[in-house]
């Protein structure tokens, strides 16, 4: 799923699009046991809980394409009677109604799922009609010739809140407040089928995690029955290494430079695309031998990506280099340009020593202030 379709989806959380017909719950203790479950046909809600849940589901929505939120395959093997998309379509199928079955969602869920406090799990089923979409993107919706229908769930964890004073309106006095168990926003959540476009694409999901760097790989292979890709963090890491193995000895300052440059320009260049940028091994490779890598570092590339990444990896653009700052960095040396303009640092010789070597106009600041260039003074004489 792509940033539009994501944005589609997430806007059936609101009350004048509302696709969703039914929700359900299991709230569960530190001890892994249920302590409650409810179901509810979600309008029949009060319209205060109908909001609270709203701005819930919406925020597994929320995030980073490629980084906290992402698209999975499922694996043939989980497609097989008894496998995990199997069970999860038989789920959707049941629009929520079958209670032996929500009762062995939530079993797998608490499983699979390792916290240590108490959480609540969240499930919902929606049929959102899909309006069709004329030649100038507008939505045309007595165009629809599909119903998504589709299941999001979600892992919130429940806390209790902080000791502290309140006031009391009636007896006019300030008291010790009771402390209540609240519902956070979720840790994760996914949404199956995956909305790939804009149609029901049955062999993939999209998965939330709250957090990039802690993605939970238990839970997305136990009980989702997918391998998520490498996360944000190991991608920088892999491909830093995978430059360096590369180029291996004759790792240029030039060669990195244009690396980085030709990556940067074509981020830019798909700023308004809805996909992000991403990176195989046959593009990674191109971007290398357009930056400069000659035959003989290139010819080690190949079997550097299967061995740190594995052939099918993928690196999202935004992840491996820079978005914000381009860095240069010594011992005792830090220079940052925009990204833009990385060609403000060069290496040169200078009397011997390799330098780099950034040129300066007469707008120079030293810890916020600014300096004249005596140099360039006394060369104008």
């Amino acid at each position: 799923m792509n940033k539009k379709e994501i944005a589609e989806i997430k806007k059936q959380f609101t009350p004048s699009n509302c696709a969703i017909t039914r929700i359900c719950g299991c709230y569960v203790n530190a001890e892994k046991e249920k302590v409650t479950t409810f179901k509810d046909a979600f309008l029949s809600l009060p319209e205060e809980e109908m909001f609270k849940y709203f701005e819930i589901f919406r925020k597994v929505f929320s995030g980073t394409a490629g980084k906290n939120l992402l698209n999975m395959e499922f694996p043939i093997e989980s497609e097989e009677d008894g496998g995990t998309q199997s069970f999860l379509l038989e789920l959707r199928d049941s629009r929520l109604q079958d209670d032996e079955l929500l009762e062995k969602y939530y079993d797998a869920i608490i499983e699979s799922y390792t916290f240590g406090e108490n959480y609540l799990i969240l499930l919902i089923h929606a049929a959102y009609d899909i309006p069709g979409k004329a030649s100038d993107d507008l939505e045309q919706f007595d165009a629809s010739d599909e119903v998504f229908n589709y299941i999001v769930s979600c892992i919130c964890p429940v806390s209790l809140t902080k000791p502290a004073l309140s006031y009391d309106a009636q007896e006019h006095c300030f008291r010790n407040r009771i402390r209540d168990w609240v519902v956070d926003m979720p840790h994760l959540g996914f949404l199956f089928p995956a909305f790939n476009d804009r149609s029901t694409d049955l062999h993939s999901l999209l998965y939330y995690s709250k957090s990039a760097e802690d993605l939970h790989f238990d839970f997305t292979e136990r009980m989702l029955g997918c391998r998520l890709p490498l996360p944000a963090s190991d991608q920088k890491d892999i491909f830093t290494e995978l430059v360096e193995e590369t180029l291996g000895d004759d790792c240029a300052y030039e060669i990195v430079q244009n690396l980085h440059e030709q990556i940067h320009d074509l981020t830019v260049s798909q700023k308004d695309s809805p996909d992000p940028v991403m990176f195989g091994q046959t593009e990674m490779k191109n971007l290398l031998e357009l930056s400069g890598a000659d035959k003989e570092q290139l010819d080690r590339f190949d079997a550097a990506f299967e061995e740190q990444a594995g052939k099918d990896a993928r690196f999202l653009a935004s992840n491996i280099t820079g978005t914000r700052k381009y860095e240069v960095r010594t011992p005792d040396v830090v220079i940052q340009v925009s990204p833009d303009r990385a060609d403000l640092v060069e290496q040169r010789l200078i009397e011997g020593r390799l330098c780099l070597v950034i040129p300066v106009t007469d707008a120079v600041h030293v810890n916020g202030i600014k300096v004249t260039n005596q140099l360039l003074k006394e060369d104008t004489k």
